[in-house]
């Protein structure tokens, strides 16, 4: 991926940590997913008073894509921290890794954490999530 693009989705995820809905823990998640028609897709996460019915950063990016259409991505860049001070970097969580499984291909998607556009490393889904199951098992 060019460096561009990279600092494009770290900028855009970042961005993302305004308006993320964290009255309960504080810590702010923003995500950018890069679809292979090379549009960009958002997302923030967002608490619930519940916590179940809480949705990540990733999810939100994921689900809005899919619901225009779109079920065909390269790379997400995922910042996040609390009070929205990127400190450390913000792996997605089993259940983010587990939709991302989904839609993409765990040898070929990019996952992107990042502190700022200068701070940052690139992992495959394959990476974070080996022996990951999807819908090729199924067939």
């Amino acid at each position: 991926m060019e460096p561009k693009m990279i600092q494009k989705l770290i900028e855009t995820a970042i961005g993302q940590l305004q308006y993320a809905y964290v009255p309960y823990s504080g810590f702010r998640v923003g995500a950018a997913l890069l679809a292979q028609n090379g549009t960009v897709y958002t997302g923030c996460n967002i608490e619930n008073a519940a916590y179940t019915p809480s949705n990540c950063a990733e999810r939100t990016a994921f689900f809005k894509a899919v619901s225009e259409g779109v079920t065909e991505f390269s790379a997400i860049c995922i910042v996040g921290g609390k009070d929205g001070i990127l400190t450390e970097y913000t792996p997605p969580c089993g259940v983010c890794r587990q939709v991302m499984m989904e839609f993409c291909d765990p040898e070929q998607f990019q996952i992107i954490l990042a502190t700022d556009v200068q701070n940052y490393h690139i992992f495959t889904l394959k990476e974070l999530l080996p022996m990951g199951f999807g819908p090729g098992n199924l067939e």
